[in-house]
């Protein structure tokens, strides 16, 4: 297809794309306004490619400009497209590839990639073959922008292009690349480095095949002089550490060594790439054996890389001490999330809901510097990598890394000094038992740094001490625990907004660590961080809430007196009043207010009323506003985590108010809206439905009775692993509401029996998913014992070993219950798993009274069935503490 522009549209179009580089705000509202107008017609797309390849007499950026709104057109609306428009979009990228400009040879290549993304390769037959052709060209831009298309392409269809629907073209472009590591050009060099980059992660065939020659046209390019291509190497060594070990095996300690030079490297970014080789190799089982002779090297390379540079120090405004005064930007403040409830089992008390799964926060929490330098950097990636290092080597490498803190942690260069204390913060837990004898000195010099003249130096003092609070927490609390307290609490109120940040994240920490031990401390505390609501910036006000929330998780009931509640309710009720209900920053209010019902049980009263109106609210809002969209595309979609974090309050209200919520619920909608919630698509509004569920059940179940019949099967229908969190839920709250329907369960016991016992016998199913599914069918066997018993050789032998771990508590002792009741239906079903089922009660401190009897009775009645001669064979198989245990508790 040939076509030509019409001058007067030409002239039209390229006003326009000078208008949209206008910074106006105003000004990119009128163009946005005009691009939309203009996309009805068929041929602006070919305006726009034509100034993109054509119209040379313009400036290169309007032209790039004119190549991404068409890329955004190709997107949004590629399919709609006549065919023909779109051939000439394709012919012209490929005549332009070799732009003389690299801008324009960038732009094109994003085009062309986008397309194939869009379209499909298959639908483009011709690209590959004409761009792995241009490769051979003399000319250097059509060379540089084939490779440059391609190594987009590579990037954004690695899998495709390995695969038979395209006929593996990878079989030819391997080679091709490979011909290229020697080319004369280092762009070049670097492109044909990264395209093949791409293939490692998937073990691609074609390159699995040339591995060998691969590897050793990486290893004669490592020391290029250009810094692209010593990146690409060095990235590629990391993936190959991960896919192929075996053939770098027999290189590495000449590897080792070069990762050695290349983290050292004058360009950040080629010592960056080299720094995640530590982390790579910490994972390989070899890292021990290969390292240790490096380790001495290595060490102080790594603490080097975390000094802050001086571009970070004006990055950071190191050098401005006090800006507590100065409001934030929002685009500083980054989207937080929120984490639905999940029901767990605590050890050894009654469980809650609680934030999931036990995970290690990340290593980076205290690290985030700032917006400017909260990407991944050479500083984070090396105390990332002591830090790993430090959990393979644990003790043996404190004789290495301990007099490199010496010299730096006394340093008289600030920047010196706060590399050591991130040093001494990173290695804390790989190496706390052979540091245990180094705090009683280092604690006290840490709560010394707080007081720091430098900010940076206050902040990062701040992660580190969080890092050995634990140890901290153990000790006499006049020694450590209380002047570390109290000089946090001054950094919570420092005049520098990133020293209270650090400061309300290591309180946090302390908080976890030390629970009930700070109740002595409560006044102070609160008063501390009551005042700095009011002094507070909007960043850091939303890691206050979490300090406050963290705080009453930690200290549970104690806060539960009036002088306590005088100080804490009256500024976070102010705020929840200031605050709309489209206001982003009401979620961490919310998560804030449910951890304080939760503690404050009665407490909260007072409060009760507004706070559980307001969640209703919240939660119609959410639902109208998700039907106004489907009966109406125009309407924006609803954003859900407001409701989530109403769901989870209301747990928190029902959870602390107990009965006291029932008139709350009386007057209230809510059945209903958990309804519509259970059945939401978002998987995490039905795991806090199903968490209210089952805390409104244990609270006032007169008011979820009547909607058993409704609520049942959608339980049934969520009880699919593939979910963890809401299958968690559902099964927690089924096991709730057995325990209080009795009898009546048995009508709907069919809809939820043969999942849970796919669930407690699926492989690698997560400890708190087994033990809340074993609790549930043993609580449907106390309720139904006749509906359940015949299945227990399904189940029993899992259902034990699940529930040897956890501690005594009303849990544990319904589900045993359960399974005495089902044992005295069915007693030939556990036969074949006894030995499992005399485990599973040995694992009991004291079992109340009756329950000792029953679990006797079955002990005694299996005794006598089997005889004494055959029950001593049986004995004898046990481990012996196991069989002492049983004599001792069972008198068996």
């Amino acid at each position: 297809m040939t076509w030509e522009p019409q001058a007067e549209g030409l002239q039209q179009i390229i006003g326009i794309l000078k208008e949209s580089q206008s910074p106006d705000t105003a000004t990119q509202v009128a163009v946005q306004m005009k691009l939309e107008e203009f996309n009805r017609y068929p041929d602006f797309n070919n305006y726009l490619i034509y100034v993109l390849t054509k119209l040379k007499s313009e400036d290169e950026p309007t032209r790039s400009l004119s190549g991404l709104i068409l890329k955004n057109n190709i997107r949004m609306h590629g399919s709609n497209l006549q065919p023909e428009i779109v051939e000439y979009i394709k012919h012209e990228c490929l005549q332009a590839v070799g732009d003389e400009s690299a801008l324009i040879r960038a732009t094109v290549g994003i085009l062309i990639t986008t397309i194939a993304s869009n379209g499909g390769l298959q639908n483009w037959p011709q690209l590959l073959p004409s761009l792995c052709d241009m490769l051979d060209n003399q000319d250097y831009n059509v060379c540089e922008g084939a490779f440059s298309a391609l190594q987009k392409i590579c990037e954004d269809s690695a899998e495709i292009l390995d695969s038979a629907a395209l006929n593996r073209p990878l079989n030819v472009m391997i080679p091709k690349f490979l011909q290229y590591f020697k080319h004369t050009n280092p762009k070049i060099r670097s492109h044909a480095i990264a395209c093949i980059n791409q293939f490692i992660i998937n073990r691609s065939q074609a390159l699995m095949v040339h591995i060998d020659t691969f590897i050793e046209n990486l290893f004669n390019l490592s020391s290029d002089e250009d810094h692209e291509v010593r990146k690409n190497v060095c990235h590629g060594l990391v993936m190959l550490l991960e896919v192929r070990m075996d053939r770098l095996l027999p290189h590495m300690s000449q590897i080792i060594e070069y990762m050695l030079l290349r983290t050292q490297d004058s360009d950040e970014g080629v010592a960056l790439e080299a720094s995640e080789f530590w982390l790579s190799l910490a994972e390989q089982s070899i890292c021990k054996d290969v390292l240790a002779p490096y380790l001495a090297q290595l060490a102080p390379v790594l603490v080097r890389g975390m000094r802050y540079s001086e571009i970070d120090i004006i990055l950071l405004k190191g050098n401005v001490e006090e800006d507590d005064m100065v409001p934030d930007r929002e685009e500083d403040i980054r989207p937080r999330f929120h984490k639905s409830r999940t029901h767990t089992i605590k050890s050894g008390e009654a469980s809650q809901a609680a934030g999931g799964e036990d995970d290690d926060d990340e290593f980076d929490d205290g690290l985030d510097d700032d917006s400017s330098l909260s990407e991944w950097n050479l500083r984070k990636c090396s105390a990332a990598a002591l830090d790993v290092l430090a959990n393979v080597f644990r003790e043996d490498c404190l004789p290495i890394v301990l007099p490199i803190l010496k010299d730096t942690l006394f340093h008289q260069d600030w920047v010196i000094k706060e590399s050591g204390v991130l040093a001494l913060g990173a290695i804390a837990e790989g190496c706390m038992t052979g540091m245990i004898q180094h705090l009683p000195e280092l604690i006290p010099y840490l709560i010394s740094c707080l007081s720091d003249k430098k900010a940076l130096v206050r902040s990062i003092t701040c992660w580190t001490v969080g890092r050995y609070a634990n140890w901290v927490v153990n000790q006499p609390h006049d020694q450590y625990l209380k002047p570390l307290m109290e000089e946090l609490l001054k950094r919570i109120l420092d005049s520098n907004k990133r020293v209270q940040e650090a400061a309300c994240s290591a309180f946090a920490t302390l908080e976890e660590e030390a629970c009930t031990e700070l109740v002595p401390y409560l006044e102070y505390i609160l008063k501390t961080l009551v005042f700095a609501f009011s002094k507070y910036q909007h960043k850091n006000l939303l890691i206050l809430y979490d300090a406050v929330g963290t705080l009453a998780d930690s200290v549970g009931h104690h806060l539960n007196k009036p002088q306590y509640i005088d100080i804490l309710m009256p500024p976070l009720i102010a705020k929840w009043n200031l605050l709309k209900d489209d206001d982003k920053d009401l979620f961490p209010l919310l998560e804030c207010l449910s951890s304080i019902a939760t503690a404050l049980q009665s407490g909260f009263l007072p409060y009760c009323d507004p706070v559980y109106r307001r969640c209703i609210s919240l939660i119609e809002q959410t639902i109208n506003q998700e039907m106004l969209c489907k009966q109406n595309h125009t309407f924006d979609h609803p954003d859900k985590e407001r409701m989530i974090v109403a769901l989870d309050l209301l747990s928190g209200l029902a959870e602390g108010l107990d009965r006291h919520i029932e008139t709350l619920v009386a007057n209230s909608s809510i059945m209903h809206l958990l309804y519509q919630c259970m059945q939401d698509v978002l998987p995490e509004v039905r795991q806090s439905s199903f968490a209210l569920l089952g805390d409104l059940t244990k609270a006032c179940f007169p008011h979820v009775h009547p909607f058993m019949a409704e609520f049942f099967p959608i339980l049934g229908q969520n009880l699919n692993p593939d979910f963890i969190s809401v299958c968690n839920n559902a099964t927690w709250a089924i096991g709730e509401i057995c325990m209080k329907l009795g009898e009546e369960t048995k009508q709907y016991i069919h809809l939820v029996l043969t999942d849970l016992f796919i669930i407690i016998n699926r492989p690698n199913t997560p400890k708190t998913l087994l033990e809340n599914t074993a609790i549930t069918i043993g609580r449907l066997g106390y309720v139904c014992p006749v509906e359940v018993a015949p299945y227990l050789p399904e189940f029993v032998r899992q259902w034990c070993t699940s529930l040897r771990h956890i501690r005594d508590n009303d849990e544990k002792d319904s589900a045993f219950r359960g399974m005495c009741h089902m044992i005295t239906v069915n007693p030939a079903g556990v036969v074949p798993d006894f030995i499992f089922f005399c485990d599973a009660i040995a694992s009991w401190v004291t079992p109340p009274q009756d329950l000792h009897q029953m679990i006797q009775k079955i002990l005694h009645g299996f005794k006598t069935q089997v005889g004494e001669e055959n029950w001593r064979r049986f004995v004898d198989q046990f481990p012996p503490t196991l069989a002492e245990r049983l004599v001792t508790m069972y008198n068996i």
